[in-house]
C-alpha cells in the first residue's frame, strides 16, 4: 500500500510517499481501508517535534510514529475475532492519535474504541475532517468551560478547524456565541450560526466592554490578562491553541489566577474519546453542526498540504483525499 512516512523531524520536505507492506488486524483490531484524512495541530508537533516537550511522546531523537495521520474515515475491510461493534463493509471514522497515529495511509489497523459509525448524511471527507477538532470544541466547551444554556461565550479564532466546530457546539447548548476572526472569515462565521462576530483587525475585544461567562482561546497570541478582563465574575477561560507564551502563562498563571479569584483559567489537552466522538456524530446526523472544509489535497500532495496548513490561515479543516 502507500503511506505518507515520515523518519525524521523537520520542515514538510521531510515527508516521502512510499510503498509499504498492508497491515494486518490482531484479534482486537479493525482494518480500514482509508478514504480521507485530515490536518489537525499534532500533525505539525509530530512533524517537527517542536515544541521540544512533545518528544517526550513523540520520540526524543526522531519519530516514535512514522507514519502521520490522525482523523480518518473510511470502510472496514476486515476485523479481529474479537472485535464486536464493527464489521467488514461498515462506514467508520475516528482519531487514531491515542493509538499510533498512521491514517495518511491506504489502509490503517487500529482498536475498535477509536472509531465511530459515520453518518449517513455527510461524506467521507467531512467525517475525516471531524473528530479530532470537534472532540478537541466539545471537551473545551463542556468539560472544561462548563457551558451552560444561556450563557455568553467567545471563541477566539473561531474560523479555523477547532474554533468553526466550537461555535456550532456551543450553540447547540444553547449559548450567546461571539466569533473572533479576520475580516476574510467574517461570512463564514455568520453561516455556521454565531450570535455576533468581531473583526480582530478592527476591533479589540477586550476594550468593547463586552463580558463573557466562557472564553475559549483557540488561536492568537492575546496574553492571559486580556482574557482575564474580558471574562464575567466567575467567568472561565480555557487556552486550546495560540502562542507559546499565551499557553506558558495560561500553564504558570493560570492555577494562581483560579485560586486567588473568582476567574478560572486553564488548559485543555484534548484526548480521544469513542463516547465524545459519538456524540458529535449525533449532532451531524441531526444537522446541528457541519465540518466546513477549506482545500482538499490528495495523498501525493501531502507535503503541499502541511505546507498550507502551517501558514495558520485555514478557513475550517485541510482534508487528504486517499
Amino acid at each position: 500500500m502507500k503511506a505518507i512516512v515520515c523518519d525524521k523531524y523537520g520542515s514538510p520536505d521531510v515527508l516521502e510517499l512510499k510503498e509499504i507492506k498492508k497491515p494486518l488486524p490482531t484479534e482486537n483490531q479493525v482494518l480500514v481501508k482509508v478514504h480521507s484524512a485530515s490536518l489537525n495541530f499534532g500533525n505539525l508537533v509530530l512533524l517537527k517535534g517542536k515544541p521540544f516537550l512533545a518528544r517526550f511522546a513523540f520520540g526524543l531523537i526522531r519519530p516514535k510514529y512514522s507514519i502521520p495521520g490522525g482523523d480518518i474515515a473510511g470502510k472496514v475491510e476486515a476485523v479481529g475475532k474479537e472485535v464486536k461493534l464493527f464489521q467488514a463493509g461498515d462506514e467508520v471514522f475516528g482519531d487514531l492519535s491515542g493509538c499510533g497515529w498512521g491514517g495518511f495511509a491506504e489502509y490503517v489497523t487500529v482498536p475498535e474504541y477509536t472509531l465511530a459509525l459515520k453518518p449517513a448524511n455527510i461524506s467521507f471527507e467531512e467525517a475525516a475532517a471531524t473528530p479530532m477538532a470537534s472532540v478537541t470544541a466539545l471537551q473545551g466547551l463542556r468539560n472544561k468551560g462548563k457551558i451552560k444554556p444561556g450563557q455568553k461565550v467567545l471563541i477566539y479564532g473561531a474560523s479555523g478547524g477547532v474554533g468553526t466546530f466550537a461555535v456550532q457546539i456551543a450553540k447547540s447548548f444553547g449559548a450567546e456565541v461571539t466569533g473572533v476572526c479576520s475580516t476574510r472569515n467574517l461570512d463564514i462565521l455568520h453561516s455556521i450560526g454565531a450570535d455576533h462576530v468581531i473583526d480582530y483587525t478592527k476591533e479589540d475585544f477586550t476594550k468593547n466592554e463586552e463580558y463573557y461567562d466562557l472564553i475559549l482561546g483557540v488561536n492568537g497570541s492575546n496574553s492571559i490578562s486580556a482574557y482575564k478582563r474580558a471574562l464575567k465574575p466567575n467567568g472561565s477561560f480555557v487556552h486550546i491553541g495560540g502562542s507559546e507564551s499565551q499557553f506558558f502563562q495560561a500553564l504558570v498563571l493560570g492555577p494562581f489566577i483560579s485560586m486567588t479569584g473568582s476567574k478560572k483559567i486553564s488548559n485543555l489537552l484534548q484526548r480521544a474519546n469513542q463516547k465524545d466522538l459519538n456524540y458529535v456524530k449525533e449532532l451531524l446526523e441531526t444537522g446541528k453542526v457541519k465540518p466546513i472544509i477549506d482545500k482538499r489535497f490528495e495523498l501525493s500532495e501531502v507535503t503541499e498540504a502541511f505546507k498550507y496548513f502551517q501558514e495558520g490561515h485555514a478557513q475550517g479543516k485541510v482534508v487528504i483525499t486517499i
